[in-house]
């Protein structure tokens, strides 16, 4: 891929994430040709965008989410700053980009754990975190689900789909809970919908944070206090329409709500 490619790909995916717009498709010289090609025009993006990262996602934490995101690892993308809102949040459908609603513990960083040659350890990554939240990502993508739809590093160089963070209050005693056990339900408009756990999709939540600060420190990048991760959905993925209403119920740690509108 030649680096003015990659200029105008990155220009590109930042006018679309300015307008929330969406397009179909993506020139096959502007397909990154590669993961580290596609993660550094990421980093482009946010350059021309301008906007401070406030955090991170990650995802495809589980097998099925893998299967249907075509990758076999985890994955991983910048939350811009406006982007993350405490609990309840109102949404109006017609300015997301195919919005899906994630359940995700979300991590609040306390300190930085920035690039080094040693591997972070995940007792290093929890003394790291200042809280512990329930949450829902809000995942949107510059690229419409249709038969043109771009392959996967297309969709890392838009930083995963990555889009909004919507957070509940902190987990008194978190590090000391069941986090990991405690079952998670997503509902729409008080009905049931998705069920899941931390056990049942990468283990403790710590467990992918690690993974990610280990890769941000492997590409010189790093993790910074003040920044909230999401830590990977436990409930899959929906695809809401225009005036539903999702609940996010973790059990005694509370729960998370959004409104998405007309």
């Amino acid at each position: 891929m030649e680096k003015r490619d990659e200029a105008e790909l990155a220009e590109l995916l930042a006018a679309l994430r300015r307008g929330g717009r969406q397009q179909s498709g993506l020139e096959p010289r502007l397909t990154p040709p590669d993961n580290e090609t596609a993660y550094r025009i990421a980093g482009m993006v946010a350059e021309n965008l301008e906007w401070r990262v406030g955090g991170w996602k990650i995802a495809a934490i589980k097998p099925e989410m893998q299967r249907a995101l075509r990758t076999d690892a985890l994955i991983y993308g910048r939350v811009f700053e406006q982007h993350i809102l405490p609990s309840p949040a109102t949404f109006a459908f017609s300015n997301l980009c195919s919005p899906i609603p994630e359940v995700e513990y979300q991590a609040w960083l306390g300190a930085d754990l920035p690039p080094r040659e040693a591997p972070h350890t995940v007792e290093e990554v929890t003394d790291a975190v200042a809280s512990l939240h329930p949450g829902i990502e809000l995942a949107e993508c510059r690229f419409i689900h249709d038969e043109q739809f771009p392959p996967l590093p297309a969709i890392l160089a838009d930083g995963a789909g990555s889009a909004t963070l919507i957070y509940g209050p902190a987990i008194e005693d978190w590090q000391t809970r069941d986090i990991a056990g405690q079952d998670i339900s997503l509902y729409c408009d008080g009905e049931r919908r998705r069920m899941g756990s931390a056990a049942e999709a990468l283990d403790h939540p710590m467990i992918p944070l690690t993974w990610l600060a280990n890769e941000l420190s492997r590409t010189g990048v790093g993790l910074k206090t003040g920044q909230m991760i999401s830590t990977g959905t436990m409930t899959g993925m929906l695809r809401p329409k225009a005036g539903q209403s999702y609940r996010a119920d973790f059990g005694p740690f509370g729960e998370v709500a959004i409104e998405i509108g007309a």
